[in-house]
């Protein structure tokens, strides 16, 4: 946590941090305000202090979520030498989805687009924007490695982007449903496929 933050920031990050595992793992609507307090050792009007309410504690939590995942994720694609190293950082990082740096409860994408689909629009629409962003994100890489040279001239981009997200994010339900990670690295080996058919040989 900052130190540079005032009290009251430190207090709702204290907040979102604290609880975010538990929105991610449990749900929205499976998180009850009691879950909330006893996580915190907070009252409820500490937390509604600093927030609105319940929902606008899960928004903030989801955002702290992804943060985690995409925070792991810029950090390897710097470091990466080309547009190819660059796209197999997504196929690299997923591999250790279970990890330590990791959220509590898995992908917050998967979890909150299951829950929030019919539920709750503002749930929904952060997902639905992180969806976005995410593919926005991989477009810019797979042009940038056809612009190189790297990729073949008549990629279809959105296709290639649209597929990874959807391996990943499919894979890592199937892992999860059936309490076998091995499964998500069986999908993520055709990711890894699909980006070296990329190459421009």
């Amino acid at each position: 946590m900052d130190n540079g933050l005032s009290k009251a920031e430190r207090t709702r990050q204290f907040i979102i941090e604290t609880t975010a595992g538990i929105f991610n793992t449990k749900g929205y609507a499976g998180t009850s305000l009691s879950d909330l307090t006893d996580a915190t050792h907070l009252t409820k009007g500490s937390i509604y202090g600093n927030f609105e309410n319940k929902e606008d504690v899960a928004l903030a939590a989801f955002d702290y979520n992804l943060s985690k995942i995409r925070k792991q994720i810029v950090q390897r694609i710097q470091k990466a030498a080309n547009y190819h190293d660059k796209l197999m950082v997504y196929a690299q990082v997923y591999h250790s989805f279970n990890g330590a740096s990791f959220p509590t409860g898995g992908c917050p994408i998967l979890n909150t687009a299951i829950e929030a689909d019919d539920t709750n629009t503002l749930l929904k629409a952060k997902a639905a924007k992180a969806v976005a962003d995410w593919k926005k994100d991989l477009n810019v890489l797979i042009s940038g490695g056809i612009d190189a040279g790297e990729f073949k001239a008549d990629t279809d981009i959105d296709r290639i982007a649209y597929s990874i997200i959807a391996l990943i994010e499919g894979g890592i339900m199937i892992a999860k449903i059936t309490g076998h990670p091995v499964n998500l690295d069986r999908v993520l080996i055709t990711v890894e496929s699909l980006i070296v058919q990329l190459k421009n040989n």
